[in-house]
C-alpha cells in the first residue's frame, strides 16, 4: 500500500533534473521531502545520459503514462510550450490530480481555463516557478499580501535581458557582443527572441497582474517592446543623466469610473525604461530578477533573487510540491480547498488602451544645431500639455546635435501627438529613441 505522496514528472531536463535531485536527497531538508516518492518520469530519450540517477523502470517516453498512473497524485509539468503541456495538465486535473508547473507561457494564455477546471475538480494548480525563478512571489501575492490593496507591480523579470543591459551599462560594449556572450554562458537561448523582444516578460507580468488585481487580462493585448533595437548611445546618455536602462514590466491599477466599477482597468506594458539610480530596481544587475510591489497599507516591498537556472527554479517547483503534500497529509477525504492557496480569480479586469497608459518618457532626437530648436521642441510639448522634466543637448557640431528630453508623467496619446508635431519641424532630422522612464 502506497503511504508516500506519489509524484509524476513531465520532463527531466535542466529543471526536472534539479527537482528530482532534491526529492531523491531528503537529508537535512524539510521532513515533508522524505514523504514524497517519484513514481513515473516522462523523458524524450530513455538512453540519454543524465545528471541525476533515476531508476530506468520508472522512465517512459509517453507522458500520458505519467498522468494516468493511479499512484501519481501530483503531476509536475516541466516540458514547456503550450501543447502537449496544456492537454496533459487538463487530463491530470480531470483525473483528480493536482499539478505543479513552471510554464509561464501556458499560464499566461490559459491560466483562467486551467484554474476553473482545477476548482471544479477540487485540486490545486500551483505556479510559483513560473515567475521569478527561485524568488517566492506567487504565494506572497496570494497569501502574505492578501490584505493589501495592490496598486502597482513593476519588475525586472527576465534574466537574459538584465544581463545584457547590465553589461552594456557597466562596460564599453555593444548589444550584439553581449548577446553572443550571454549565449556562450547559457544565459540566452540560441534563439533569444522570447527574451530580447520582451515576450517572456509579458507572459510573467500577465500572471502577476492576475494575482495582484484579482482577474485575468488578455495576454496578447499587452503592449510589448524589447531591447533588440536599443542603441548603445542611449545607454550612455541615460548614465550621464543619472539613470540606468532596464527592461521593465509594469501592471498598474488605474482610476475607476462609475461605469468601470465591475471591471477593474489595469495598465500593463513591457518596455525598455530609464530608472533613476536612487530607485530600488536600479541596482538589480546580472541575471538577477526583482519585483516591486506597491500597496496599501504595506507601502513598497521588493522581492529579489536569481530569476532562472536549475537550482532556483527547482527550488520553487519543490516548494509547490511540498505545499500540496502538506495539505494532502491533513485534508480529510472530500475536504474543501484552501481558498488562498487555490487563489481563483475573484473579479473582472481589463487592459486599458495603450494610448491611455500614463508614464514618464525618454526621447532622443537628432536635429540641426540652430538657434531656438530646443525652444520650439519645448513649445510643441507644452501645446499638448506634456510637462518636461529635463531637456539636454549633446554633441553639438556642424553636423547637428542630439537632444534628449525626459518628460513628467503623461498619457501616451498626448505624448504621441507631441512627437508627431516635433518630427514635422524642419530642424528635426529623426526621432531616434522613445523609451519609458520611472
Amino acid at each position: 500500500m502506497q503511504t508516500k505522496i506519489g509524484v509524476g514528472l513531465l520532463g527531466l531536463g535542466t529543471v526536472g533534473a534539479g527537482v528530482a535531485n532534491i526529492l531523491l536527497t531528503p537529508d537535512s531538508r524539510h521532513p515533508l521531502v522524505s514523504e514524497i516518492q517519484i513514481i513515473r518520469v516522462a523523458v524524450r530519450d530513455l538512453n540519454r545520459p543524465r545528471s541525476v540517477e533515476i531508476e530506468r523502470n520508472i522512465l517512459t517516453t509517453n507522458p500520458q503514462e505519467v498522468v494516468d498512473d493511479p499512484n501519481v497524485q501530483v503531476v509536475v509539468e516541466m516540458m514547456g510550450g503550450i501543447e502537449p503541456a496544456r492537454t496533459l495538465i487538463m487530463r491530470a486535473i480531470s483525473s483528480g490530480k493536482s499539478v505543479v508547473t513552471a510554464n509561464k507561457a501556458l499560464i499566461a494564455r490559459h491560466g483562467e481555463e486551467i484554474a476553473i477546471a482545477a476548482a471544479a475538480a477540487g485540486v490545486y494548480v500551483l505556479i510559483e516557478a513560473a515567475v521569478g525563478g527561485g524568488i517566492p512571489i506567487i504565494e506572497p501575492l496570494k497569501q502574505s499580501l492578501g490584505g493589501n490593496r495592490i496598486t502597482k507591480v513593476s519588475g525586472i523579470i527576465n534574466g537574459t535581458t538584465n544581463y545584457i543591459l547590465s553589461r552594456m551599462s557597466q562596460e564599453e560594449i555593444g548589444y550584439e557582443e553581449v548577446l553572443q556572450t550571454a549565449k556562450e554562458l547559457g544565459y540566452a537561448e540560441s534563439d533569444p527572441t522570447a527574451d530580447v523582444e520582451g515576450l517572456d516578460a509579458a507572459d510573467k507580468i500577465a500572471i502577476l497582474s492576475n494575482l495582484a488585481f484579482g482577474g485575468p487580462i488578455n495576454r496578447s493585448a499587452i503592449p510589448t517592446e524589447g531591447i533588440a533595437q536599443l542603441q548603445r548611445r542611449d545607454v550612455d546618455f541615460a548614465k550621464q543623466l543619472g539613470y540606468v536602462i532596464k527592461l521593465v514590466a509594469i501592471a498598474e491599477r488605474t482610476t475607476l469610473s462609475k461605469q468601470q466599477e465591475k471591471s477593474l482597468p489595469v495598465a500593463v506594458h513591457v518596455r525598455p525604461t530609464l530608472i533613476p539610480l536612487t530607485h530600488p530596481l536600479a541596482g538589480v544587475n546580472g541575471v538577477n530578477n526583482a519585483i516591486l510591489i506597491e500597496g496599501d497599507p504595506i507601502g513598497e516591498v521588493m522581492f529579489f533573487g536569481p530569476g532562472a537556472g536549475s537550482g532556483p527554479t527547482a527550488s520553487a517547483v519543490v516548494a509547490d510540491i511540498l505545499n500540496i503534500a502538506g495539505i494532502y497529509q491533513v485534508m480529510h477525504s472530500g475536504g474543501d480547498l484552501d481558498p488562498l492557496l487555490a487563489a481563483n480569480s475573484w473579479r473582472d479586469c481589463h487592459l486599458v488602451n495603450q494610448s491611455e497608459i500614463c508614464q514618464k518618457n525618454y526621447v532622443r532626437f537628432t536635429a540641426q544645431d540652430t538657434p531656438g530648436v530646443i525652444g520650439r521642441i519645448g513649445s510643441h510639448f507644452g501645446d499638448r500639455e506634456v510637462s518636461i522634466q529635463s531637456i539636454v543637448q549633446f554633441n553639438a557640431s556642424d553636423q547637428g546635435a542630439e537632444i534628449v528630453v525626459i518628460t513628467h508623467k503623461v498619457r501616451q496619446n498626448q505624448m504621441q501627438k507631441a512627437l508627431e508635431a516635433i518630427k514635422a519641424l524642419p530642424e528635426i532630422k529623426e526621432l531616434v529613441s522613445h523609451l519609458g522612464c520611472l
